[in-house]
Formats: structure tokens, sequence, C-alpha cells
């Protein structure tokens, strides 16, 4: 299952609903549950997350609590930024550098890096990151895992506000 990503395009959501709104959607608490497969496709962490989001004028807070069902718990916080050109950049401590995310229609791409560790070893690996926007408060989230341009995992996490 090793391959290399299919590279959808934003534009393929072009005038898609329910509209995709990063602001409306990360304002006040979600509940969100995932897993993460390796390249295999064999199921290799599960997890829930308490999430509160927040936002003053174009900045937002995002406050994640993961709770994985091996016992073991992270947190995480995102500022979010709208910039001029409707696109957004995001910041947490454990991300390198800006997270970069863009919306069209139903759906909201992001881009980031993370240090993972596995096995006592730490991989720089690349999130594609792509969330669509379902009725009755569901937002569905896939990202994909990449090192050197491949895929190594995925995540798939729902959530529901």
């Amino acid at each position: 299952m090793l391959t290399n990503s299919k590279n959808p395009k934003l534009s393929t959501y072009d005038n898609t609903t329910p509209k995709a709104d990063i602001q409306t959607y990360f304002d006040g608490p979600i509940k969100a549950w995932g897993i993460i497969q390796d390249w295999r496709g064999r199921v290799v962490s599960r997890f829930d997350v308490d999430m509160v989001g927040s936002w003053e004028g174009g900045v937002g807070t995002l406050k994640e609590n993961f709770r994985y069902y091996n016992g073991d718990t992270q947190k995480r916080v995102w500022t979010i930024t709208k910039n001029a050109d409707g696109n957004y950049t995001g910041k947490a401590d454990d991300i390198i550098g800006d997270a970069t995310g863009f919306s069209n229609g139903s759906a909201l791409q992001w881009n980031y890096k993370m240090d993972i560790t596995v096995d006592d070893r730490t991989y720089r690996i690349n999130f594609d990151d792509w969330m669509w926007q379902m009725n009755d408060g569901v937002l569905i989230n896939r990202s994909y895992l990449k090192k050197y341009g491949f895929t190594v995992a995925e995540l798939t996490l729902f959530m529901k506000k």
C-alpha cells in the first residue's frame, strides 16, 4: 500500500455544499474519534479528541485534548490566522514552521510538518490534511502522512459539533 499521493485538487470542490468555514466550524466544543493506519492499512492507533475553538477577529485558538486507547494523552493548542487572501496560517508547539490552510466549497486542505516518534526513532513527516464539511455538524478529516513523497500512514478523524 506504499503509494504516491493521488494529489486531489481543491478546485474539485468548487460550488459543493455545505460550505466549509474554518471560523464557523472550529468555534465552540467539538467531539472527535480517530484512527491511524500504517502503510499496510492496519489500524495502529485509536483515539478520542475533545476540542474547543474560539475566535477573535481573524485569529482563532483551537485547544485539542487527545485520549489514546492505549492510555496515552496529548494536548495541542493551535493558533490559526486568517490571511488577507482568505487562506489560513496555523501554528502549534509541535508543528514545524507554519501550517497552511485553504478552503473551497465543502473542502478544507492543510499542509504541515511534524516530528513523530515511532519505536524510539523520530521521523519528520509531511501532513497532507483534507477535511470535508458534511450535514448535521459533521466534518470528516483524512490525513496522508508522507515521507519522501510516499504515504507512510493515514489518519481518519470524524468530528461532530
